[in-house]
């Protein structure tokens, strides 16, 4: 009996220690949203899901760990993929607010599926799968960019708009300083591609960045497309 006790110790004590090594630690997310419109005027194009084209509003790429040095987590648990099972109450809400304009045409699940391995896995210390996309879609709730731009004057038009009133729109609505991801279209003008907000790591509050996210790379002046 006692050895079969000690062995009994022993494989909970490496249980825990694995679950700490799996646990990764981060400093803040990443909450990024992506406009549609910049999505698909690229070279590359995009196709709409099979329930058809999405609304004309930003979408969720991701909630993403990242540490305060610029560095990030990722794929931290190969051991616990995403199953769909655990977010079903969430599909109609998923489906709406972060659809995949990938091609081929994708009804989101490999998109979420590489979001939770990537990234969600390494934030299971503190968000479950449910919980980490829940956090996604109360975030996104709360940040309502379409209506922080327009109140300012920005719409989606294929007008120039310069960067800094963009910042300081959604700065003036959300309270905290986003960073903004540009790409280019097919013209090879810069274009409003992905707005980045800092959330603290319970993935519930919005906090000012630490550090500016790699992909913030934009000039001074640039278009809204339509979509």
């Amino acid at each position: 009996m006692k050895s079969k006790g000690s062995l009994l110790i022993k494989l909970l004590i490496i249980q825990y220690l694995s679950s700490l090594f799996v646990a990764q630690n981060f400093d803040f997310f990443y909450f990024v949203q992506q406009w549609p419109g910049s999505y698909c005027d690229t070279s590359q194009g995009c196709c709409y899901p099979p329930t058809g084209k999405p609304a004309s509003d930003f979408g969720i790429h991701g909630l993403w760990p990242n540490n305060n040095d610029g560095s990030y987590p990722s794929n931290c648990d190969p051991n616990n993929p995403f199953n769909q099972s655990e977010v079903s109450d969430l599909m109609s809400s998923l489906e709406t607010n972060w659809p995949s304009l990938a091609c081929p045409s994708s009804d989101g699940i490999s998109f979420w599926t590489h979001e939770w391995d990537k990234h969600g896995t390494c934030s299971e210390s503190v968000l479950d799968e449910h919980d980490y996309f829940q956090a996604a879609l109360n975030l996104k709730s709360k940040t309502n960019l379409l209506q922080a731009l327009a109140s300012a004057g920005i719409n989606p038009n294929g007008e120039s708009y310069n960067l800094s009133d963009i910042i300081n729109a959604i700065n003036q609505s959300d309270g905290f300083t986003p960073s903004i991801e540009c790409n280019d279209d097919e013209s090879g003008n810069n274009q409003l591609y992905q707005v980045y907000m800092c959330v603290d790591t319970s993935g519930s509050n919005l906090i000012e960045c630490s550090v500016s996210p790699t992909g913030a790379n934009c000039a001074n002046q640039i278009t809204f497309p339509a979509f």
